[in-house]
């Protein structure tokens, strides 16, 4: 006997390209909806706990407004010497976000929550994923920049883009992390939730 229960509808809560290419990837229908959430870490709050925090918050936000979907949040820090390198909004932040990214390793932490507004559960998860920076030159940061333009991006590329470039060595388990919307883990979430991809 098939199940006949028509699924819940889905939705990204967000207004990035990027996951929404991403999430296109697992070919299950759904839309975007921009959630209205202060994005300003709370005193003392842990990169950790402030990706987990605003994926949680921006699900919530649009349950609001859909109390009968299953909603997905997510939001991205990237962090070098335990401070956070917020997305750079222009070429100069840019330029000094690369600048002290060359040689060194810098950490994205990716915040994933499933909501399903009908009863409120949720599931949630940190992604971390690692990047080793090469030894950049000013001219190479340069070159980059005025290519790429990467001002709306967390750490200031785009590793699905010529950003790859600017890498000695990627560490993670969910390459799709980097770019800002775990599959693999949201994959397992749906299923778990009842939505089967595949």
């Amino acid at each position: 006997m098939y199940n006949t229960k028509k699924p819940p509808e889905l939705i990204l809560a967000s207004s990035s390209p990027f996951r929404r290419e991403l999430l296109q990837r697992l070919q299950l229908p759904f839309d975007a909806i921009s959630p209205e959430v202060d994005e300003t870490p709370q005193n003392g709050e842990s990169p950790e706990k402030l990706v987990a925090r605003l994926s949680l918050s921006k699900a919530r936000e649009v349950a609001k407004r859909h109390p009968d979907a299953m909603i997905i949040g997510s939001d991205q820090v990237a962090v070098l010497d335990g401070q956070i390198l917020g997305k750079p909004g222009n070429h100069q932040r840019a330029l000094e976000q690369l600048q002290a990214a060359s040689g060194r390793r810098v950490s994205f932490l990716t915040g994933l929550c499933l909501l399903d507004g009908r009863d409120g559960r949720h599931q949630e998860m940190v992604v971390p994923f690692d990047v080793a920076f090469r030894q950049l030159s000013d001219v190479m940061i340069e070159a980059y920049l005025k290519r790429e333009q990467p001002y709306h991006c967390a750490g200031s590329f785009k590793s699905e883009g010529l950003g790859i470039a600017l890498f000695e060595r990627l560490t993670g388990d969910d390459p799709t992390a980097l770019i800002g919307l775990p599959l693999i883990q949201l994959t397992r979430m749906l299923e778990k939730a009842g939505v089967s991809v595949l």
